[in-house]
């Protein structure tokens, strides 16, 4: 009872406290990857820690005692008053029904999206290859539209689709720094980031970490690609592309260029900060890692403890 207690406080602490510690630091716009990294482990540990919470009440009433016990090679009747449930049956069926309930609504949800964003994506890049072209020269395909607007769609599909307005609108350096924002989304697998962003913040919405992680992701993707371009283009000449973009009508469904928070992109790509040191990175590193393994961690802890301390005998 006292580790589902404690899992169900993780999940509370990290599900709102998480929001307001991870918008306030500075540091995801200068390490955008580390960002979503963490952003990601601490939304989805909400979720594990909610399940494992259901699980622990459930141990000392149902078989589930006994496979744990086998599992650490501890012997079953010891192992399970560590776990020790007050209420018996009634709460262990309890623990049972709220564990089930947090990995259907999961299983679910992500089916749903990922079915829904799938055949959006599919009919996008269906209806960009009958009214534009490929062009090989710009590796992307070429839509008539007056509108300058470039994007990326994922998918079974995956391609840049560029406007003929972007053609007029962009010199050379731009179109380049624009196409290569694109690719470094459809490399980076973001379609993949965004949508365990919106999975978790689906299953859980009142939290408000979990509503947060889809548009402070959507946000990092963003810059992440920003990153990447510039690497081999004047930071100055995606930051003119963008200015140009986003007077254009970018379609909803696709990763575009200057959809997301463009006066703030602009602004860091023309005064970029300092990257973060080795040690930072290194220590945001290990705190994702902890994030993503605490709830293991503090449900089996009981597990530990006891043939840590000798008080159950090897089977």
């Amino acid at each position: 009872m006292t580790i589902a207690a404690v899992l169900l406080g993780y999940a509370a602490c990290v599900g709102t406290l998480g929001a307001r510690v991870l918008g306030q630091a500075g540091w995801t716009a200068r390490a955008p990857m580390l960002g979503i990294v963490t952003y990601l482990a601490a939304g989805w540990s909400v979720l594990a820690a909610l399940g494992l919470a259901g699980l622990t009440l459930a141990v000392h009433a149902t078989a589930l005692g006994g496979g744990l016990s086998h599992l650490i090679g501890a012997c079953v009747l010891r192992l399970r008053a560590m776990y020790a449930t007050p209420g018996g049956a009634a709460i262990a069926g309890l623990g049972l029904i709220l564990a089930g309930a947090v990995a259907a609504r999961t299983a679910v949800t992500a089916a749903s999206h990922l079915r829904a964003t799938g055949r959006q994506a599919l009919r996008h890049a269906q209806t960009a290859g009958l009214v534009g072209h490929p062009e090989p020269a710009l590796g992307a395909v070429l839509v008539e539209h007056p509108e300058p607007a470039a994007y990326c769609v994922s998918g079974r599909h995956p391609m840049v689709i560029v406007t003929t307005g972007a053609l007029r609108a962009l010199d050379a350096g731009q179109l380049d720094a624009v196409l290569a924002h694109e690719r470094a989304h459809l490399a980076g697998r973001h379609h993949r980031l965004l949508a365990m962003a919106r999975i978790a913040g689906q299953v859980l919405p009142f939290l408000p970490l979990m509503r947060d992680a889809d548009t402070q992701v959507a946000r990092l993707v963003e810059l992440h690609a920003d990153d990447a371009a510039t690497r081999a283009s004047d930071p100055r000449s995606l930051a003119t592309a963008l200015v140009v973009l986003a007077t254009g009508a970018s379609p909803e469904p696709a990763l575009a260029a200057a959809a997301t928070d463009a006066v703030q992109r602009i602004h860091r790509l023309l005064g970029p900060a300092e990257h973060l040191g080795r040690a930072h990175r290194q220590l945001l590193r290990a705190t994702a890692a902890a994030l993503a393994l605490a709830p293991v961690l503090l449900a089996l802890a009981p597990a530990v403890a006891a043939l840590a301390l000798g008080r159950v005998p090897a089977a």
